[in-house]
């Protein structure tokens, strides 16, 4: 039995029978890890510790002890989700050997029911980037083409899922920090609807938008996750998409867009159509610049209040992070919004008053006018670039801003709160992932891992 191959639903469901040992299925996952080191998937990894906690649950059961509902699952941890056993550092090097005294609710709710920490994942310093390629930590590398970024901020994750060093991880997404590595890497990665998860536990960039998300390979174990988490259960099972109605936004989500990636996102619109969806083409009105008005505002004061508030519990100050920080982009971000434009109050103040809920009201009713239960769009306009353009990469012949041109299609659903997945939709020629992404209405997560559990299982990427 090929262990690494395994769902992570078929894992638990072996391990509960008791036809396959924790222990067995933990070694199968720290060889993995250790033999693909040169991902630089992992901050922080200790493999007696991942075999310990396998035994400590074999041995449980042994005893008569009932098994949870993610009996001996492993789960790759985002280096800064808070975790008891590892250090916490969200990539930067004062924090490096920060230790927090408790797990982050989400993550403990899943060791609650038997999972177990496969370790902390890479990820870009301070979750303020896209391409994870950590000055502290160094670059992570997409297991696709090992010269390519793998998304960010929640690179490590992707990294971790994708090339089979654990079937699932968590993220955190503000952004797009979930959803653009699951689409480089080729895999699944939901940003739920605000507040469904929430954020305790995380070191911030945004109160106000972020979030942590589960990924794997298969949006069965996305729903797996989500289900531990919440307690909510599938309410349909569609063997197609017969009756459902899917939004197509041309302007803005679908411009400008990778050669590679339009003609997968053309296929993927054909199979909707043959799986019985009703596509629609209409455009969600002044969504660019109604984003535009407020995205970075809410970030760039969030991220000093915010973390400035977390780091009272860590022992370190704003300043010493601040003065740490290792990679370029990261450092001068923080000290323009520190020291030579920070946002004034009563800008930010209008951007939560008027700003967020003129986006929030024009999404509704994009929905509701027009019927539909999901719009679809390519998650990045373009697939992974070379580590090492921070600053710009090419897109169909002329340079445009790295960050800008990878975030463009889901800042918009973030600053909403609604909930967004990306699944992986084929491949580019020289074989990197594209992933397309469905957004819903508020609180219809459930309902968009269906729709979207229907397309993946049709054209069979994963």
């Amino acid at each position: 039995m090929d262990l690494i191959a395994l769902s992570a639903t078929e894992a638990v469901r072996l391990m509960r029978a008791g036809d396959l040992l924790v222990e067995q299925y933990a070694k199968a996952i720290v060889d993995r890890i250790a033999g693909l080191n040169s991902l630089n998937a992992f901050a922080s990894f200790d493999a007696g510790l991942v075999l310990t906690q396998a035994r400590y649950l074999d041995k449980a059961r042994a005893g008569g002890e009932k098994p949870g509902p993610l009996f001996g699952l492993p789960i790759a941890v985002k280096d800064n989700i808070c975790t008891g056993d590892y250090p916490t550092a969200a990539g930067t090097e004062a924090l490096r050997a920060y230790r927090s005294p408790h797990n982050a609710p989400v993550l403990q709710t899943l060791l609650d029911q038997g999972a177990l920490v496969a370790g902390k994942t890479n990820m870009h310093e301070l979750a303020l980037g896209i391409t994870s390629n950590n000055g502290a930590f160094g670059a992570v590398r997409n297991p696709h083409n090992m010269d390519m970024i793998p998304g960010g901020s929640s690179g490590g994750s992707a990294v971790a899922v994708a090339a089979g060093m654990t079937p699932v991880a968590l993220g955190t997404d503000t952004g797009t920090s979930v959803r653009l590595p699951a689409a480089l890497c080729g895999i699944v990665g939901l940003r739920p609807t605000l507040g469904r998860y929430g954020a305790e536990g995380v070191f911030p960039v945004s109160s106000t938008r972020d979030t942590i998300g589960p990924m794997a390979r298969t949006v069965e174990d996305v729903q797996f996750l989500d289900r531990a988490i919440t307690g909510s259960e599938d309410r349909s099972h569609m063997r197609d998409l017969s009756g459902i109605c899917i939004g197509v936004p041309r302007e803005h989500f679908y411009n400008n867009l990778d050669p590679d990636v339009e003609t997968t996102m053309n296929s993927a619109l054909d199979m909707l159509d043959d799986l019985g969806a009703e596509l629609i083409e209409v455009n969600i009105p002044d969504v660019a610049a109604l984003n535009d008005d407020i995205s970075f505002t809410l970030v760039e004061y969030e991220a000093v209040a915010d973390l400035k508030h977390f780091l009272q519990r860590t022992g370190v100050s704003l300043e010493d992070v601040i003065e740490n920080i290792k990679s370029p982009d990261v450092k001068s971000l923080y000290e323009a919004i520190t020291k030579e434009r920070p946002v004034p109050r009563k800008v930010y103040e209008h951007a939560i008053r008027v700003g967020r809920p003129k986006l929030q009201a024009v999404y509704r009713r994009y929905f509701k006018a027009n019927a539909l239960n999901a719009v679809v769009f390519p998650t990045a306009p373009m697939p992974a670039r070379p580590i090492g353009q921070d600053d710009t990469v090419e897109l169909n012949g002329k340079q445009v801003s790295t960050f800008m041109g990878f975030v463009r299609n889901t800042e918009p659903a973030s600053v909403a709160g609604i909930p967004g997945l990306s699944i992986p939709a084929g491949y580019t020629a020289s074989g990197l992932p594209v992933g397309i992404e469905f957004d819903g209405p508020e609180n219809s997560d459930r309902d968009l891992m269906t729709i979207a559990q229907v397309f993946q299982k049709a054209t069979g990427h994963s």
